[in-house]
C-alpha cells in the first residue's frame, strides 16, 4: 500500500479543519446579523453580513467539492483566489464596518461597529441630525415627581452656573434666514414670544416633524414664501428667568418662490445685510449672526430675563469663545 506524501496529508488536514469549523464561522456571522436587527440605521451593514456569509459559503462549497471528489488539493488556492476576488469586487458592500467614528475618531462600541451605517458615534450623529435628536428627546416620557410642596425653580444669572448637561429644553424651535443677493428677509414679529422685535421667520417644531420641515413650514406660514433646501448653521440654547427653556436651530436658505406677504404673525421685509437692525432684535443676535454670515457654525448659551440678556457664551467651529 502506497503511503500518501507528507505534504498531501498536511493539506488534507488543513482542508478538513476548514470544513469542520466553517459552520461555526457561519453561525457567528448570522448571530451578528440577528443582533443588527435590533439596532437602528443598519440596513447597509445587515446586507454586508449577508455578503460575507455568501462569500464564505462559496469557499465552503469549493472545499467540500475538493474533499468529496478527491480532487487536487491545490485547487483550494483557486477557490481562495475566487473568494478574494469576490470580496474585492463587493468590498464596498461587504466591508462598511469601522472601529472608530469617522467624524471625531472616538472608538465605537460593539453596536455602533456592527450597526449604524453612518459609522458615527452618538454625539456626532446628534450634531449632524439635530432634528432627529430633538424628536427623540420629545418622545421621552417626562417623569412625574410628587412632592408635598411645589418647589420654585431657581434660574441663575450666569451661563456658567447652569448645568447644561442636564438641561432639558421645554420647547424646540427653528429660525430661518432667507437671502436674496445682498439682502436678508426679516420680519416684524406681531405675536408670541419676541412680539415687537425684529427677527427672522421661525416657530416650534411640531410632532413627527423634522427641523428642516419645520423651517420650510414656518417661513410659509409667516411670509407666504416657499423656500428650498434650508441648511442648518447653528444651535441656540435659551434659559429664561421665568422658567421657560428653549432650544432653537438656525437655518440659512437662498432659494425661494413667491412674494413676501404680511400675515397675522409677521410683517416681512427685505433688509440689506450690512444694515441688519441689531438694536431692534433679540440681544443675542449680535453675538452670533455676524459670524454665521461669514460661514462659521456655532452654538450659543444664553440667560434671559424677559427680553433682557443677562449672560451669554457663544462657541464657533474654530472652538473660539466670545
Amino acid at each position: 500500500m502506497t503511503k500518501a506524501p507528507e505534504h498531501y496529508t498536511l493539506s488534507l488536514m488543513i482542508l478538513e479543519t476548514i470544513e469542520k469549523y466553517y459552520t461555526w464561522a457561519l453561525i457567528a456571522i448570522l448571530l451578528v446579523n440577528f443582533t443588527q436587527r435590533k439596532i437602528t440605521r443598519t440596513e447597509k451593514k445587515r446586507f454586508a453580513t449577508i455578503y460575507l456569509a455568501a462569500i464564505l459559503l462559496v469557499f465552503e462549497v469549493g472545499i467540500v467539492t475538493i474533499l468529496s471528489r478527491k480532487l487536487n488539493h491545490n485547487l483550494a488556492w483557486l477557490v481562495l483566489a475566487l473568494c478574494i476576488g469576490l470580496f474585492y469586487l463587493f468590498r464596498n458592500k461587504a466591508l462598511p464596518f469601522r472601529i472608530h467614528c469617522v467624524e471625531c475618531g472616538t472608538r465605537l462600541d460593539f453596536n455602533h461597529i456592527i450597526g449604524h451605517d453612518d459609522n458615527l458615534c452618538s454625539d456626532c450623529y446628534n450634531k449632524a441630525h439635530p432634528e432627529e435628536a430633538a424628536a427623540e428627546a420629545a418622545k421621552k416620557p417626562k417623569t412625574a415627581q410628587v412632592t408635598e410642596e411645589p418647589t420654585e425653580l431657581v434660574v441663575p444669572d450666569t451661563v456658567a452656573e447652569m448645568d447644561w448637561d442636564l438641561w432639558d429644553p421645554k420647547e424646540v424651535c427653528v429660525i430661518t434666514y432667507l437671502f436674496d443677493g445682498d439682502n436678508v428677509l426679516l420680519i416684524d414679529k406681531k405675536t408670541g414670544l419676541g412680539k415687537g422685535l425684529v427677527n427672522a421667520p421661525g416657530g416650534h417644531i411640531e410632532l413627527a416633524e423634522t427641523a428642516t420641515e419645520a423651517a420650510i413650514r414656518e417661513v410659509k406660514e409667516e411670509t407666504e414664501l416657499v423656500i428650498e433646501n434650508p441648511r442648518m448653521v447653528g444651535k441656540l440654547n435659551f434659559q429664561f428667568k421665568d422658567g421657560l427653556s428653549e432650544r432653537g436651530y438656525v437655518f440659512f436658505a437662498d432659494t425661494y418662490s413667491g412674494t413676501p406677504t404680511e400675515t397675522e404673525e409677521a410683517k416681512p421685509f427685505w433688509c440689506p445685510i450690512k444694515d441688519i437692525p441689531y438694536d431692534k432684535m433679540w440681544e443675542d443676535d449680535l453675538h452670533w449672526l455676524p459670524q454665521a454670515l461669514e460661514g462659521k457654525k456655532f452654538e450659543g448659551f444664553f440667560i434671559f430675563d424677559d427680553q433682557k440678556m443677562l449672560d451669554k457664551l457663544v462657541t464657533f467651529e474654530e472652538d473660539e469663545q466670545e
